[in-house]
């Protein structure tokens, strides 16, 4: 048997380019190859490498970056035995293949994910030693080779990049941010993620939180320039809103006093003549459940107090204005048509903040 040879009866044609060139043990055993083979093709010099315990690249080169991130999955991919091979007929001339699941229980995750995910300050895939796999806590498995293991108790929904199964951004992020001890790399990251749109502030900050690495000054001051990043977006997003949706100018960035009275809050926008406030809720907190309650007890008081005093105050998400900035329009445009309907609001000092 030399390279050239079929593998077996069952063809190849159902697999991707890829897949045709990167197989495990069992799934070549499906195709006809013994162990005995797969040991010849392997010798020195030969045809074929194994590239991973139990998965082989069907070819002697170097592996590619698409196969070499096949091969962690294989490795890492959990395929119990009585489930068919990815692509063949439950039974012979059936017509209908299975759907292509070949990597069960892993994802890419750290450094090659946010590759994946287009991060234009993670290393390109032929530069990464190591590719994350993240699995399942009870998972047997350990680190080898190009493939380095990271657990967590479930794995989170996938998004599919290039046909391979990959984590979100804010696990990938806290993921690669756990091996990284480069300040300024783990900040690039981190405000590229808001800056880029590819999440808000807080969901990455409680995935950090979970990962338990806000313990780490360097990632504490990365996660500074990240809120910092976010209400930047956020602001930007919201001058636009008023701009391109036609709503009156407001005054930005204010506070409010009661005359000769007490301070009354900060506010990222108001129509002093309507009354009418609008506050981004940037929160990110660090510590868990509790102070993102405490942080929004603050935000509900000075809220009930501005409406005690007849202002009208709209509350918008970062996430709201990225997703739905035509509804966050209508919800401030009905607040402002709607003033004339109220009594008149409490007179207070507008001063800038």
């Amino acid at each position: 048997m030399n390279h050239n040879t079929p593998l077996s009866p069952r063809p190849l044609r159902h697999l991707s380019h890829t897949q045709r060139r990167v197989l495990t043990a069992a799934q070549l055993r499906t195709h006809g190859v013994t162990a005995a083979d797969t040991t010849e093709q392997c010798r020195p010099g030969g045809p074929w490498q194994q590239i991973l315990p139990g998965v082989f690249l069907l070819h002697p080169g170097p592996p590619t970056s698409e196969e070499r991130l096949h091969a962690v999955l294989l490795f890492a991919g959990r395929t119990p035995a009585h489930r068919p091979t990815p692509g063949i007929p439950v039974q012979p001339g059936a017509e209908e293949p299975h759907a292509p699941q070949p990597y069960a229980d892993a994802l890419i995750t750290g450094l090659a994910a946010l590759t994946l995910h287009g991060f234009t300050s993670a290393p390109p895939l032929t530069s990464l030693d190591k590719i994350d796999v993240l699995v399942p806590r009870l998972r047997r498995l350990r680190s080898h080779g190009c493939a380095h293991i990271v657990r967590t108790p479930s794995l989170p929904a996938p998004s599919y990049l290039t046909g391979v199964p990959v984590a979100p951004v804010p696990r990938a992020l806290a993921d690669a941010v756990a091996e990284l001890s480069d300040a300024g790399a783990v900040r690039r990251l981190l405000t590229e993620a808001v800056r880029a749109g590819h999440c808000d502030p807080p969901v990455v900050v409680r995935e950090l939180t979970q990962a338990r690495l806000l313990s780490r000054p360097h990632v504490v001051d990365a996660v500074d320039s990240l809120l910092a990043a976010g209400r930047a977006v956020a602001e930007d997003r919201l001058y636009r809103m008023v701009r391109e949706y036609g709503l009156p100018d407001p005054v930005w960035n204010v506070d409010l006093r009661l005359p000769g009275g007490p301070h009354l809050g900060g506010l990222d926008a108001y129509w002093p003549e309507q009354a009418v406030a609008v506050e981004l809720d940037t929160r990110a907190p660090r510590q868990g459940d509790r102070q993102d309650d405490a942080l929004w007890s603050e935000y509900a008081r000075k809220r009930e107090h501005l409406e005690r005093l007849g202002i009208t105050v709209v509350h918008i998400t970062p996430r709201k204005l990225r997703e739905a900035m035509d509804q966050q329009a209508t919800v401030v445009r009905t607040a402002l048509m709607a003033a004339n309907d109220r009594d008149p609001a409490a007179y207070v000092v507008v001063l800038p903040r």
